[in-house]
């Protein structure tokens, strides 16, 4: 079985566009989910604007078999994702007994303020993402999944999420370096991937200790359809005059 389940991610956050924080949410959610055969197929980043995020969740839930969305479910006045979920959706967004529940349990009664109360708001017909952290829930909402920016929160949510995913099998990676530069090589590898339409190459340079390498590297589903693509590989950087690269000679 091959994966045929694709994702989107959406960053929401001005913090992130203006630089101020640094998202590790991509990459490790690209990663756990290949682990359930589900590829992470785009990445957006996105401001704290309703329109924008009404209009992007619509677009990519459409276009996805799962949308995830990290940022926004806080408690102050710039977290307004769940809100502008329940308007992509066309339902109110209400106040979940179970969510208030948990919040109540959270927090003691002189703690639970109306800002920590407006995390308890889910739109009307989604079922609770667990936040084992700090209680308030994320949410899912058809196949899209509402998370909280905070990496460890995310992570947290998303081991309540990983069960509900359906994916296939999990992609599988190759990687070669070698002293060649692209150019050198642009020709034959072009070749190579129309002879291994099944397997995605992708071919990325570096310049490291005064020397340029580059690292090719492939990612398919089909182990040994991988390694005859290696074989290959080798043939065209001895055929090309360059040599492989331990993983040592390019760290």
């Amino acid at each position: 079985m091959t994966a045929t389940s694709h994702a989107c991610l959406i960053i929401i956050g001005n913090e992130i566009l203006s630089g101020r924080t640094k998202d590790t949410n991509l990459a490790w959610l690209g990663e756990q989910l290949n682990e359930c055969g589900v590829r992470l197929f785009e990445g957006r980043v996105i401001p704290d604007v309703e329109e924008i995020i009404i209009a992007t969740v619509n677009e990519c839930r459409a276009r996805f078999d799962y949308v995830f969305t990290t940022g926004g479910i806080g408690p102050t006045h710039d977290d307004i994702t769940s809100a502008a979920i329940a308007k992509a959706f066309g339902v109110p967004l209400l106040l979940h007994p179970e969510a208030h529940r948990l919040l109540q349990a959270h927090y003691t009664p002189d703690q639970l303020n109306e800002a920590r109360r407006k995390m308890a708001y889910i739109p009307e017909g989604a079922s609770l993402i667990a936040n084992p952290v700090s209680s308030a829930p994320g949410f899912q909402m058809e196949n899209v999944f509402v998370m909280a920016g905070v990496p460890r929160i995310m992570q947290a949510m998303f081991d309540d999420i990983r069960p509900r995913l359906k994916g296939g099998a999990k992609t599988q990676a190759l990687t070669l370096h070698t002293n060649l530069p692209e150019g050198t090589y642009a020709a034959a590898l072009t070749e190579l991937q129309a002879a291994f339409p099944d397997i995605e190459i992708g071919s990325y340079p570096h310049f490291r200790h005064g020397r340029i390498s580059t690292s090719l590297v492939a990612r398919g589903h089909d182990l040994a359809r991988l390694a005859q693509l290696e074989d290959r590989l080798d043939e065209m950087i001895a055929a090309l005059g360059g040599k492989r690269l331990s993983d040592t000679d390019v760290a």
